[in-house]
């Protein structure tokens, strides 16, 4: 299901809901945030003005006359420093709540609680207690966590999640969604997004062209070529041919029966927040299958807790770096805006090729 554009009205209404009816918004701050924003920053902003209102409400306290200790209150319980029924946020979160709040009451020309020095120790606090590294998710490299490429795959990776995929119409899915991740390093939004007319192909050597019409950092809505390989373009067609897909979207639902046998191949589209759950499906069983070495169950769960919709393009990024690729050209490749956002990928991988690695592994059998 692709979700509704967010339109200046709905930030309107959402802004009125929260400092209440008959208050005057000012247009010109709305319009240039509503040409700066994409999508999904408009979807957060109107979930994040929720989630407040629903504190003040709890509170008892209006939402237009909130001052600086209900915003300090709602930081300590989201920071989990104050014992309450809220689930503790990351500092990331913690912190995009408050730029929207702040920007809601500055476009409703009201004073902003969250400008106050009270809260500005309350985020310094927060950060203390919370730290400011973002969790980041588990990568999903193609032949696992392996410094020679050239080695057999080890643990969870994507070449163990291909054979773990089912010879029926669910598997034909999942094996084209896997490759199709891989090759382009995509987003969920992505992935769901795509339709059979947005692939070109294959050539004269099986591969293909992706056409991605937008993505997260695509606010110009310029879209995107990406490569596809033979193998992907060869697993995509086996999953056209067993779904009977000739049009419209590419990677659908697959119902199964009670027993897990498939009943029928739907019309809609996956949804974005079923690809985290596809991923821990196929390692689970892979896991079952003896694919993933000695793994025991405790690790096992570790990574199911850690694995997301953003693992595969964490490997990405992982198996770029391993190769050689520099930033600039992963960057250009996979549609990455932020290199700092590259970088903290390949920090793991750096670490344990880098120089203190080195001499450690030298100096370990002495």
């Amino acid at each position: 299901m692709i979700k509704r554009a967010v339109e200046p009205s709905d930030l309107v209404a959402d802004v009125r809901t929260l400092v209440g009816a008959g208050v005057r918004i000012d247009e010109a701050l709305l319009d240039a945030a509503m040409r700066g924003w994409s999508d999904n920053t408009r979807r957060a902003f109107r979930s994040d003005l929720t989630l407040w209102g629903q504190w003040c409400r709890g509170r008892q306290v209006q939402p237009a006359g909130a001052g600086p200790a209900d915003v300090a209150a709602w930081i300590r319980a989201l920071a989990g420093t104050e014992a309450t029924d809220l689930k503790t946020r990351a500092m990331a979160t913690i912190e995009r709540y408050l730029v929207h709040v702040s920007w809601a009451y500055r476009m409703a020309e009201l004073t902003d609680p969250t400008s106050d020095p009270l809260v500005k120790f309350e985020r310094q606090a927060a950060r203390n207690h919370l730290g400011v590294r973002q969790r980041q998710a588990r990568a999903i490299r193609f032949k696992g966590d392996i410094a020679d490429l050239d080695s057999p795959a080890s643990g969870v990776c994507l070449a163990h999640l291909l054979k773990a995929c089912r010879r029926d119409e669910l598997g034909l899915r999942d094996a084209a969604l896997l490759r199709i991740a891989y090759d382009i390093a995509a987003r969920r939004s992505e992935l769901v997004a795509i339709d059979v007319a947005h692939i070109e192909g294959p050539d004269g050597e099986g591969a293909g062209l992706l056409h991605i019409p937008s993505s997260k950092t695509d606010r110009k809505q310029e879209g995107a070529e990406a490569y596809l390989s033979p193998a992907t373009m060869a697993a995509i067609a086996r999953w056209r041919k067993a779904g009977e897909i000739d049009k419209g979207p590419l990677l659908r639902r697959v119902t199964t029966h009670f027993d897990g046998s498939v009943k029928c191949i739907g019309g809609e589209r996956l949804r974005p927040n079923s690809i985290t759950l596809i991923y821990k499906r196929l390692i689970r069983g892979a896991w079952e299958k003896g694919l993933l070495g000695q793994m025991g169950e405790a690790e096992l769960e570790r990574w199911l807790k850690s694995v997301s919709s953003h693992s595969i393009r964490v490997g990405v990024a992982q198996d770029n770096f391993a190769t050689g690729e520099g930033l600039p050209a992963i960057m250009q490749a996979y549609r990455w805006r932020d290199a700092r956002t590259v970088l903290r990928y390949g920090a793991k991988l750096a670490a344990k090729s880098g120089a203190s690695a080195s001499l450690a592994t030298r100096f370990s059998d002495q």
